[in-house]
């Protein structure tokens, strides 16, 4: 039982990590149409920047405002630069781009930082809370770590329903010629997607992201613990088939409109 709900838990808070790049792949998609293979790519750069700030003798929340802000400007940058004149062109043209951007951002990342992994402790404690007599493996930074990934989940939510800023940027998505007309400034509004964004949930649902990822957190923990780490890759494969077979628009999608 114990065991169990070690995995759990471990399963949650990987999840959480998964939930995290399924968010920035819906915000980017909902406000561009856009996916962004090269996401992975501007998280890597923008951690080695905090490790970079917390490495000359700075704060842990120094690091992450500096990474936050300095993702921001990636994201504006890339839109602008790499994203911008593609935009209107086939949807090849922006897959083609974004793997560029993946390997120009990997060679620039082991130009400046190397090639040798890095790490930075950690801010909040990692031993595992303890509950009577039971260790559990599930610490504060573990709790950290999903309570932001809800939080920016929730704040997505909110942006896209309940704001005007979340409206324009899902009429420029959508309907970017309508969207002119009615005064919407459709180029400001992708530049902000992708400044604010630093798939097995579904592209069109925050909460599918988030659900999504923790799903396959747990999944693959509990494969990992029960039948070996050697299958874990397996799992994934089996995860991605069936979603693809079963909820092949996402967990929480609707269902398309029929035409006549």
């Amino acid at each position: 039982m114990v065991k169990f709900l070690n995995l759990t838990l471990s399963g949650v808070s990987n999840g959480a990590v998964y939930a995290a790049m399924a968010l920035a792949l819906v915000l980017i998609w909902r406000a561009t149409r856009i996916v962004n293979f090269a996401q992975g790519g501007m998280l890597m750069i923008t951690t080695f920047i905090a490790y970079s700030v917390v490495h000359d003798g700075h704060s842990y929340w120094l690091a992450l405002a500096v990474a936050l802000v300095s993702g921001f400007l990636l994201g504006a940058v890339a839109e602008r630069v790499v994203i911008r004149p593609v935009e209107n062109a086939p949807p090849l043209n922006a897959v083609i781009v974004t793997l560029g951007m993946l390997i120009f951002l990997q060679a620039l990342a082991g130009m400046v930082w190397g090639g040798t992994p890095r790490s930075f402790a950690p801010t909040f404690a990692i031993r595992g809370y303890r509950i009577g007599s039971t260790q559990l493996i599930f610490s504060p930074a573990d709790l950290f770590v999903v309570t932001s990934v809800l939080v920016v989940m929730l704040g997505l939510v909110l942006l896209f329903r309940a704001t005007d800023v979340g409206l324009r940027m899902r009429s420029a998505a959508f309907a970017p010629e309508i969207a002119r007309l009615l005064g919407v400034r459709v180029g400001r509004m992708l530049t902000l997607g992708w400044a604010l964004a630093a798939v097995v949930g579904g592209l069109d649902s925050p909460i599918g992201g988030v659900v999504g990822g923790v799903l396959l957190g747990l999944t693959l923990s509990y494969v990992s613990g029960y039948l070996g780490s050697d299958v874990v890759t397996l799992g994934a494969l089996v995860v991605l088939i069936v979603t693809l077979m079963l909820r092949p628009n996402g967990l929480f999608s609707r269902a398309p409109a029929r035409r006549v």
